[in-house]
């Protein structure tokens, strides 16, 4: 029995078969690994650049030159940065992590936005006081308008963005102007307004105290400390002074300055 199948093992058919099954199993093994080859790019190395500090339109160019990829993974908030400017990427650069990668790898960017929204509550029925403090923690702006009413001295009755009535929850940026109508039945005897153009901010508070004027803002976009503010002067007012012109003592005023205007005279 055991000469008979080493007979059969030795015959020319069987060793031929052999062979097919060798060669046939060399080929797979050896298409495999041409084509891990390929697919994986064996051998190919490409440096992640650094893209921290590039916009979005830098960076994009740098990433596709090098045959590579890449997503927006989601963007954040910084203002002190230009609005879509790289923040974070992942992969991270090939100088920092000494990681080289291949063409096709997607890289991740983080950008930096300049709008942060934030929620608006209801202010209606609130006392204005309470109403400007919940709008300055939450980064809202706001100007005042004053409505003659019978009832709800003092409290808002509407409130409005952009000219349009805005909800409870409605989404606005940080830093948004917003308008609320305040109720007043006590409006006092009418006063000049005066020409605040040239003064400085003591003299225009001076000026308002006296008039018992409570309700007035002092905007200077150039300052930069209270000192700037001390020292800068009003180039332009709301309500505009017109001579003859009244408005009740109830009236907001908002008196923008600079720190320095060489082309407005000041009053006599």
């Amino acid at each position: 029995m055991f000469q008979r199948i080493k007979n059969y093992i030795l015959t020319k058919y069987f060793l031929k078969q052999v062979g097919f099954v060798i060669l046939f199993y060399l080929v797979i093994v050896f298409s495999t690994v041409l084509y891990l080859d390929f697919s994986t790019n064996h051998g190919e190395k490409i440096a992640v650049p650094n893209l921290v500090g590039l916009n979005a339109e830098e960076a994009k160019q740098k990433i596709e030159e090098l045959d590579l990829q890449f997503q927006i993974l989601d963007s954040i908030y910084d203002p002190k940065l230009p609005e879509g400017t790289v923040l974070e990427q992942l992969v991270e650069p090939t100088s920092i992590s000494m990681v080289h990668v291949k063409s096709g790898r997607i890289i991740g960017l983080r950008l930096t936005k300049k709008n942060q929204l934030v929620e608006m509550p209801s202010l209606v029925h609130k006392q204005l006081q309470f109403a400007e403090s919940i709008l300055e923690q939450r980064g809202i702006r706001f100007n005042i308008q004053y409505r003659s009413t019978s009832e709800a001295n003092g409290s808002v009755l509407d409130q409005l963005y952009k000219g349009r009535r805005i909800k409870e929850g409605d989404r606005i940026p940080i830093g948004a102007v917003v308008t609320l109508i305040v109720g007043q039945n006590d409006q006092g005897e009418p006063l000049a307004i005066p020409n605040f153009v040239g003064l400085s901010m003591a003299d225009a508070r001076f000026i308002l105290d006296t008039l018992g004027v409570t309700s007035f803002d002092f905007i200077c976009t150039d300052c930069s400390t209270a000192e700037d503010s001390l020292s800068a002067v009003i180039f332009s007012q709301t309500p505009e002074f017109i001579e003859g012109s009244t408005v009740f003592k109830s009236t907001h005023f908002m008196l923008s300055m600079k720190r320095t205007i060489s082309d407005i005279e000041k009053p006599e």
